[in-house]
């Protein structure tokens, strides 16, 4: 028979034995990663690889197009400011991939709470460029918007979730009038390609939480209502409209990059070889995916489109049996954000799509952009975080969500 006391700490003694038990630095990446999903891991950072050599393609052009008579940038300067970002990107993915689910929750709500404070504060003391309002400047300029997604997404999931507590609370008004909230003050600035991807993450999640058909009818109809409101009311997404349903000129932003994707053919002219790509606005930035397309072929555009398939085929795989609401639409919310994102921007490239202005997530150039984005990931990663070893014994939100006929 064991005889041993158990330790009772002293009076003003630390508890120290609870030390003993804490898990060391090295034990807790192990079961980082033993629970990380490493398929995921593994294309985030094939993307972010292709970036860095996008990005190098690209330097040139925009370096020598945004050189002026009295400076000269180096043809390389964006290059090396991008690799510092790519940096500090990745060690906020892989510091949010170690969160735990309920920290990225929280995480994520306080991001949403700080970006949609500076949001309001845009229109206000808001910096302009080219006509539109979008950036902050406070020592760095950068864009609330960009830093509102991944918060968005989550604090979206989080309040849907509270439905499986309460049935009565009005989840869906309350997530509305966020939604309209947010478009509101995006549309001041004007930006009309974040409001439709905001809008865009906001639908997917309301259908993903169970609502009614005959809701969900109602939610298309004030969607197509807005849009045609937009439409009549917003001078410039009029015109890019009208331009892009006209075919557009040939020396519109959308034409030119299109020529410049085709123009490498299949396999590409060759890094720093190809030549459309100087007369290409913003090419390391909203139009790199031509520039890829020129210089490295049409081939590597369409692995880039795969890549961006595969990372949301294995998110919704990894959420399939998924047995927690919250998991569930947090996942599946900020995987829509970024591909989402992604499929806006190559279907302007490809002339499939009014111009919107959107970078192409962990390829394009970016400074507060690319931390932003990074963040995005790194919570998804945390978000899908699983326990190898520990197996589900219900089928998934089946049994958790009631009959959607029964729902009102």
């Amino acid at each position: 028979m064991n005889t041993a006391q158990p330790y009772i700490p002293r009076i003003g003694e630390r508890m120290a034995s609870a030390d003993r038990f804490r898990g060391s630095k090295r034990a807790e990446l192990k079961i980082w990663w033993r629970e990380i999903d490493r398929v995921l891991l593994f294309l985030i950072l094939l993307l972010m690889a292709f970036g860095t050599a996008a990005v190098a393609a690209a330097s040139p052009a925009s370096a020598r197009r945004l050189s002026t008579a009295t400076v000269t940038l180096p043809d390389l300067y964006f290059y090396w400011s991008h690799l510092k970002w790519q940096f500090l990107g990745l060690l906020t993915l892989l510091g949010a991939s170690l969160l735990s689910r309920d920290n990225a929750r929280r995480l994520g709500v306080l991001v949403a709470a700080g970006a949609l404070f500076l949001l309001v504060l845009v229109p206000v003391v808001g910096y302009e460029v080219n006509g539109a309002k979008r950036w902050l400047n406070l020592g760095m300029r950068f864009q609330p918007s960009e830093f509102l997604k991944p918060g968005f997404a989550i604090v979206l999931a989080w309040i849907l979730s509270w439905r499986l507590r309460d049935p009565t609370l009005p989840v869906l008004a309350i997530v509305s009038g966020l939604m309209g909230f947010v478009g509101v003050f995006l549309m001041l600035q004007p930006n009309l390609g974040a409001t439709l991807l905001f809008g865009g993450v906001w639908f997917v999640l309301v259908l993903l939480s169970g609502v009614s058909i005959q809701r969900i009818g109602a939610l298309i109809g004030l969607g197509v209502a807005g849009f045609v409101t937009m439409y009549f009311t917003y001078e410039n997404g009029r015109n890019r409209i009208d331009a892009f349903l006209g075919g557009g000129t040939a020396f519109d932003q959308v034409d030119l990059a299109q020529r410049t994707l085709l123009a490498g053919g299949w396999t590409g002219s060759g890094l720093w070889l190809g030549v459309r790509k100087l007369n290409l606005p913003e090419a390391h930035t909203d139009y790199i995916f031509s520039v890829i397309g020129e210089e490295f072929g049409l081939l590597v555009c369409a692995l880039i489109v795969l890549i961006y398939l595969a990372i949301i085929a294995r998110v919704l795989v990894r959420l399939a049996d998924e047995e927690n609401l919250f998991t569930l639409l947090a996942g599946a919310g900020l995987a829509t954000q970024i591909g989402g994102q992604a499929f806006i921007n190559i279907l302007v490239n490809l002339q499939l799509f009014p111009s919107k202005g959107m970078t192409l997530p962990l390829v394009s150039y970016g400074g507060s952009s690319t931390i932003a984005v990074c963040l995005a990931a790194g919570l998804l990663l945390a978000i899908t975080r699983r326990n190898p070893f520990l197996t589900r014994e219900t089928p998934g939100l089946r049994t958790i969500l009631p009959e959607r006929g029964s729902r009102k």
